[in-house]
C-alpha cells in the first residue's frame, strides 16, 4: 500500500501560528502547511489529525467546500458538512482552508464545531482506513 502524501511536513511552531493575530500578520502569514478545499478534486480523501481526534474528509463539492466527514464524538458516521476554514479560535478565518497548527471549523447539519489544533494533514489512498 502506498504511503499517504502529507501536506503538513513539520508543523509550524506553536508561537508562529499565534503571532498571526493582527490583520496585517494574518495577511502576511505563509499558508504552506495545509490545503484549500476548492483546490482539491471531488472524492479526494483527507485524514486530519488534531490534538484530540482524527477526522476523515471526503471532498464532495470543492467549489462550495462541501465534504463528508467522519470522526470524533460529533461525527461518528459520515455526515455532510461545510469546511468553514481554519482559525486560531478568534475572528480571523482562512476561508475553506485546512492548516496545521490551526483549528478547523466544520459546519454540519445540526451544529458547527471548532476542532482542537490540527497536528497533521494527509491525503488518504484508496482503501486506506482511518
Amino acid at each position: 500500500m502506498a504511503q499517504p502524501r502529507s501536506t503538513a511536513g513539520t508543523l509550524p511552531a506553536r508561537d508562529t501560528a499565534r503571532r498571526a493575530q493582527s490583520l496585517d500578520e494574518w495577511c502576511a502569514y505563509r499558508w504552506e502547511a495545509g490545503v484549500q478545499v476548492p483546490a482539491l478534486s471531488p472524492l479526494e480523501r483527507l485524514l486530519v489529525r488534531t490534538r484530540n481526534t482524527i477526522y476523515e474528509l471526503i471532498v464532495v463539492d470543492p467549489a462550495r467546500a462541501q465534504v463528508m466527514v467522519r470522526g470524533g464524538r460529533f461525527f461518528p458516521e459520515f455526515t455532510r458538512a461545510y469546511v468553514g476554514g481554519s482559525s486560531l479560535g478568534g475572528g480571523f478565518v482562512k476561508l475553506h482552508g485546512i492548516y496545521a497548527g490551526f483549528r478547523l471549523e466544520l459546519h454540519g447539519p445540526e451544529q458547527a464545531i471548532v476542532t482542537s489544533p490540527i497536528r497533521e494533514i494527509t491525503f488518504a489512498e484508496d482503501g486506506e482506513q482511518m
